[in-house]
């Protein structure tokens, strides 16, 4: 049956789920606060269900609930169900639900966890001895088996072979048949496909002569055993029985082969998922399992979820809009969502001549908004390629504004957190006869007081350096040690390590204050209150070498997702240049066309919702473009305007001096949690060493190096351009810079996650 869509009644859902929630006293209390489409998930509990959920509208509560439900009720038991997902963190948050939902013992798992677990313990009866080692990272191995086949790649050749050995193996293409695959699926490889080919059966020669396998193999050998092995089937369906899948539309040929194989002649399946969102096809994702649903389940029931609880209407009228102009077949099973939310602001358009301009006016209205009561944590900045990040890290830190790179760092790994880790274990172990304890008289004192042990103040740092992301870190799980406390009143130091000890597992990090900074991809299943969708120009997004008909939509899809993100504000902004002074010829995103009202008013600036054209400094606008110090030829690319040189010309690099910097730079980048770019990049690196800066003051002149990096680390990276020990503004010494933390000196850390892939 078709969901009910009206939604012409308010929401009685809140617009985000408590972190820590009391538990639901019967199996009818876990459908209070559903709504009618909501409710008709939970209990269609027979036969196969396909749900068809647009951005916001809770398809991870209906589905919770729909499973909760049914093990509540006694109609489903708790190991029977298997709920599968695609990234640890979405898995973590489903089990995390299904507990507060009275549902504990459930399997979450993603394909590859889910997979692997049965490989273990199939495979000494299957295949006989041990399973051969996982290999966590597929590009060492692939850059030795291109160099066996005497082809040399650099950096992005690498990721994209990598990539493209990926794609085959998901789509179950063997190395002989790469070539015409990629022909017949229309995909414009990024090298000679016959060459590809030749690298990627080295590729598997050498795992094998090496008796290692990658996270494909996993679901490689998995369905091989269960094809294979009808007995070894019949044990995997006699565990499970009910299956539930969460971003159907993400599943690849090799994830649903798998799949069907787990479920083989039951019908007892629920998909969720939504083909506007199908974002990762270059992966070997395809939305045909979602839209093909009812051709393999005839009388499966579709329900769909439409009422967005997240966006305002304002929101939600410009993502219509945009699939209002879609094509193809994602675009014929579209859902027009209806916002539940009150009126908010009209989505924001804004042009600047140049990328840095864009980044310092984002950061001055996001200072604005913060000011206003909009806390930093939900703030976010959304951009299509990482490497559009720098601007606005420099531009946040220069506005006093703290930012955090998602997908930079992993939250139970920073040096703090394992610290406080130790701590907090040790404190719950010793119970009354830790001193430190002593006169805290609640959960949330305790954590207080045990991170106050190892340096951590009830009032933030001034600054925005490393000692401020410390003590943001900390103060994430202080409070989350508050929600926890009014959740469970009765809870005990140890139950809440061992909460952390589950969210470890599955990177589920509590929130950190602070703007996010992350591209589009990597935000996918977040939200904020106000988003900043940046650099939306044509050959950004879509980008240049979108140039098919399908890769077009799937740019315009990752537009949409960028969109739902927003509850509240929305900005869209794009610059008309890369750098100050250069040639204004880019043009907004072909997306906006039809979306953005025409610029009106004076003054340059439009009516609400119109483009409102970004200040222009004359400075930037007067100049003269800058030239090569070598050749005088103008210059407009930025890793060229850093340098003061063109690429191609000669450099005066201190390579000593470049090393020096260059392990300087490791360690800190180990030190902070942070990527080494994040220190500085290869570019300004390479900028230092050429000037060699003795002083803060000749740093500061060097291209690229903003005010906020040289009073963190200017007198450090004078002191090594000096040939001095470099001076440290952080607790840890030069030692601590220097020493890598080994598996045997490491401190007792909560647990690390799986050996799998953590998401696209």
């Amino acid at each position: 049956m078709a969901g009910v869509t009206s939604a012409s009644h308010s929401s009685p859902l809140p617009l985000r789920p408590p972190e820590f929630s009391a538990v639901p006293d019967s199996a009818d209390a876990v459908l209070d606060g559903l709504d009618p489409e909501q409710r008709a998930v939970a209990t269609t509990l027979r036969g196969p269900v396909c749900v068809l959920a647009g951005a916001g509208t809770g398809k991870t509560r209906a589905i919770t609930h729909r499973i909760a439900y049914g093990v509540r009720s006694g109609i489903l038991q708790a190991g029977s169900v298997l709920a599968v997902t695609f990234t640890q963190r979405a898995a973590g948050e489903m089990r995390g639900r299904l507990r507060q939902l009275g549902a504990a013992g459930v399997q979450a798992r993603t394909f590859h966890s889910a997979a692997l677990r049965q490989l273990q313990y199939f495979w000494p009866r299957a295949v006989g001895g041990e399973l051969p080692a996982l290999l966590e990272r597929k590009g060492p191995l692939v850059a030795e088996a291109a160099a066996r086949c005497r082809v040399r790649l650099d950096r992005a050749e690498l990721r994209d072979v990598t990539a493209e050995v990926e794609w085959a193996k998901v789509t179950r293409t063997t190395p002989e048949d790469y070539p015409a695959a990629v022909r017949k699926a229309g995909r414009a490889a990024p090298r000679d496909p016959a060459g590809t080919s030749r690298i990627y059966a080295m590729y598997e020669q050498l795992k094998q002569e090496r008796g290692q396998i990658d996270f494909e193999d996993v679901l490689l050998l998995t369905v091989g055993i269960l094809q294979e092995r009808a007995d070894i089937a019949e044990r995997v369906r006699s565990q499970y029985q009910h299956f539930v899948v969460d971003e159907y539309q993400d599943v690849s040929p090799l994830q649903q082969r798998l799949l069907e194989l787990w479920l083989g002649d039951r019908d007892s399946i629920c998909v969720v998922g939504d083909a506007s969102q199908t974002i990762y096809s270059f992966t070997g994702a395809t939305p045909d399992h979602l839209l093909d649903f009812r051709l393999r389940h005839p009388d499966a029931t579709v329900v769909r979820l439409v009422r967005d609880y997240r966006s305002t209407p304002q929101v939600v009228a410009l993502a219509n809009g945009l699939l209002s102009q879609a094509v193809g077949r994602a675009a014929e099973h579209r859902l027009e969502l209806v916002s539940q939310r009150p009126a908010g602001p009209e989505p924001v358009y804004r042009e600047y001549p140049d990328e840095p301009a864009e980044a310092e006016a984002t950061a001055r209205r996001i200072r604005e908004l913060i000011g206003a009561g909009v806390p930093a944590g939900r703030i976010a900045v959304l951009y299509r390629i990482n490497a559009q990040s720098e601007n606005y890290e420099q531009a946040l830190a220069d506005a006093g504004v703290a930012c955090q790179l998602r997908g930079a760092e992993r939250f139970f790994e920073r040096q703090e957190i394992r610290q406080a880790g130790l701590a907090l274990r040790g404190a719950a172990r010793a119970g009354g006869n830790d001193r430190v304890l002593d006169g805290a008289d609640s959960l949330a004192g305790q954590v207080r007081a045990v991170l106050s042990s190892i340096g951590w103040t009830h009032e933030p740092p001034g600054g925005s350096g490393a000692a401020r992301d410390r003590w943001e870190s900390l103060r994430a799980l202080v409070r989350l040690a508050e929600d926890f406390q009014r959740a469970r009143p009765a809870a005990t130091l140890a139950d809440l390590v061992a909460e952390l000890d589950e969210r470890a597992a599955a990177q589920h990090a509590p929130e950190v204050e602070g703007v996010t900074l992350a591209s589009l991809h990597a935000a996918k299943g977040l939200e904020w209150d106000a988003v900043f969708l940046v650099g939306l120009t044509d050959g950004m997004l879509p980008l240049t070498h979108a140039r098919t008909p399908e890769q077009i939509e799937e740019e315009r899809r990752l537009l949409y997702v960028g969109i739902t993100r927003a509850r509240v504000h929305l900005t869209l902004s794009w610059s008309l240049a890369r750098a100050p002074g250069g040639r204004p010829g880019r043009r907004p995103s072909r997306f906006l066309e039809g979306l953005r009202p025409s610029a009106g008013g004076t003054g340059g600036r439009a009516a609400a919702g119109g483009v409102v054209r970004g200040p222009r400094r004359a400075e930037r606008v007067e100049r003269g473009p800058v030239t090569c110090r070598v050749c005088g030829r103008a210059m407009t690319e930025a890793v060229e305007l850093k340098l003061r040189r063109c690429a191609g010309c000669p450099s005066d690099l201190d390579e000593e001096l470049y090393e020096r910097l260059s392990h300087w730079r490791a360690g800190r980048a180990r030190e902070l949690g942070r990527p080494a770019f994040a220190v500085f990049t290869d570019a300004t690196l390479t900028a230092i060493a050429e000037r060699g800066p003795v002083t803060t003051a000749e740093l500061s002149a060097v291209p690229g190096v903003v005010p906020h990096k040289v009073r963190q680390f200017g007198a450090e990276v004078a002191a090594v351009c000096a040939g001095r020990a470099a001076e440290m503004s952080g607790p840890a010494g030069p030692s601590g810079r220097e020493h890598r933390e080994t598996e045997e000196d490491a401190p007792e850390n909560f647990p690390q996650s799986s050996q799998e892939t953590a998401g696209k």
